[in-house]
């Protein structure tokens, strides 16, 4: 544990971040999880809140930081990929 005054409030900033970020990253895997479990078994109506629910998740989570924006970029697009696929 740090001694130091300005160490124990960083960590103290350290918990909060990383209880900050892994419940957007919580969040984020949820919304895509659901989405894929829903693609094998409904229309592409079903499927267009689900998609902008994951879109949304993974939107706030590249704005927060927790990843990085091409990432973000590149799972929406391949979600979106998916989606269009299914709707075929």
């Amino acid at each position: 544990m740090a001694n130091i005054k300005s160490s124990e409030k960083a960590n103290r900033q350290r918990i909060r971040r990383t209880a900050r970020n892994a419940s957007q990253t919580t969040a984020m895997r949820t919304a895509i999880k659901k989405l894929r479990a829903a693609m094998g078994s409904k229309t592409s109506k079903d499927l267009t809140p689900l998609l902008k629910n994951a879109v949304r998740a993974i939107d706030q989570a590249a704005s927060k930081g927790v990843i990085k924006k091409g990432t973000a970029s590149r799972s929406v697009s391949r979600l979106t990929v998916a989606v269009a696929g299914v709707a075929k």
